[in-house]
């Protein structure tokens, strides 16, 4: 009889072990909120999901996002942010114009904007870990610089990408090319964090810098790849939208794709502290804002209100998170 009930004891005990494990994944718990979205938003209009034309759009915001948060994440784990993100955005196109201009074919184009916004990367990575200034000032500042230099080099005015139907559609032009290359691109990203020495010394650095360093980890190093990687990124999601919406604008993207995708990491269970952070929870946290967006068009909510919902349901969702997180580490879940 004592053995049947100690048996018991320790199945039930497994069980909720079993359970708070589960729900430690940060991906799993923003997974959930996001089925939880969806199945409102779908109850309150059923042209949520249910159309083509939805879908599409639904995806066209998240790639863009997520693309974005992947390089942030790289850098938030190491304890550091890239504020000029959103410039490098509509940088690196301009570059690839110029480029198509001067005579060099559309993929070496192409490669030209994304070698620019590696040097952008480069110096926000040099100067931060060099000179020792935090990232936040560094890219503050080359946030100003290279969205002066758009406008100057681009007079303000938007141009056209390169005309290359069977390319352009590739890169962006055809409605889900942008979410494949998302997908795709979060799987190579997810394999060089989790599977790769670069990605785990990047955790390992972000979560102790000195004890990595005493280990032989090059954390400038690794901080100073990152910031590249980061800056890589923001650059080809602009190149993408660019081909997307058939033109390349100097005003596209800017401060608000960059919040957004901090926003989405932030979310995605990557906290500002650094330490840690996955980038499926990253793609995740962009489709929970991609939702949001989505669902609070269709239900109607006025446009001048639509900020103060948004950024309601951020916290909520970030509470949701923490509390989460707490009940689990007490064993009550």
């Amino acid at each position: 009889m004592t053995s049947s009930v100690t048996d018991a004891s320790t199945s039930r005990e497994r069980r909720r072990f079993g359970s708070g494990r589960i729900w430690r994944s940060s991906e799993i718990r923003i997974l959930a909120v996001a089925l939880i979205l969806c199945a409102y938003f779908e109850t309150a209009n059923h042209d949520f999901l249910l159309t083509g034309a939805s879908l599409e759009n639904l995806s066209q915001f998240i790639a863009p996002v997520a693309l974005i948060a992947f390089g942030e994440i790289m850098l938030m784990i190491g304890g550091e942010i890239d504020l000029s993100a959103g410039m490098v955005f509509a940088f690196a196109p301009f570059i690839m114009h110029f480029a198509t201009e001067a005579g060099l074919p559309v993929w070496a184009a192409l490669l030209a904007g994304l070698l620019a916004a590696s040097l952008v990367g480069l110096i926000n990575g040099a100067v931060t870990v060099y000179l020792r200034i935090p990232s936040f000032v560094t890219t503050l500042g080359t946030l100003f610089f290279v969205n002066g230099f758009t406008l100057t080099i681009s007079r303000g005015t938007p141009v056209s990408p390169p005309d290359n139907a069977n390319f352009a559609a590739f890169m962006g032009a055809w409605g889900y090319s942008e979410i494949i290359w998302t997908v795709a691109i979060a799987a190579i990203m997810h394999v060089l964090l989790r599977h790769t020495r670069w990605g785990l010394h990047t955790i390992a650095g972000g979560a102790n810098p000195l004890g990595a360093s005493e280990a032989g980890i090059h954390v400038r190093r690794l901080k100073l790849g990152n910031f590249v990687i980061a800056a890589v990124l923001a650059g080809f999601t602009g190149i993408l939208e660019g081909f997307r919406i058939t033109s390349i604008d100097p005003q596209a993207g800017g401060n608000q794709i960059m919040f957004l995708a901090v926003a989405a990491a932030v979310i995605g269970g990557t906290p500002l502290a650094g330490g840690s952070g996955t980038i499926i929870g990253g793609l995740i946290g962009a489709a929970v804002l991609g939702i949001l967006n989505d669902g609070f068009t269709l239900i109607g909510i006025n446009a001048f209100t639509f900020n103060m919902i948004l950024g309601a349901a951020i916290l909520a969702a970030m509470i949701f998170n923490i509390h989460v997180v707490r009940l689990a580490r007490k064993g009550d879940l």
